[in-house]
């Protein structure tokens, strides 16, 4: 259960800038995957497992961007 615990404090605490930004990247990457994965029409194979595969990168990236921790200014 500290397990737990802590991933909710990590996933609920501050993001550092740099991190913010590659989550939203990770955003558009999964949702062009998205996009390609529901385009109407006929798509070749090789495009089908193209978008799979960015909407995998996207989520990772999104979800470990999420639970990065900014690091505590120590002023001593």
């Amino acid at each position: 259960m500290q397990t737990m615990n802590n991933l909710v404090d990590r996933w609920n605490s501050p993001t550092p800038p740099f991190f913010k930004k590659l989550r939203i990247v990770g955003l558009i990457v999964a949702g062009v995957g998205a996009a390609l994965i529901t385009a109407p029409g006929t798509m070749p194979e090789i495009l089908i497992q193209l978008a799979g595969y960015l909407i995998t990168a996207g989520a990772v990236i999104t979800s470990i961007s999420q639970i990065t921790l900014q690091e505590p200014d120590n002023q001593d």
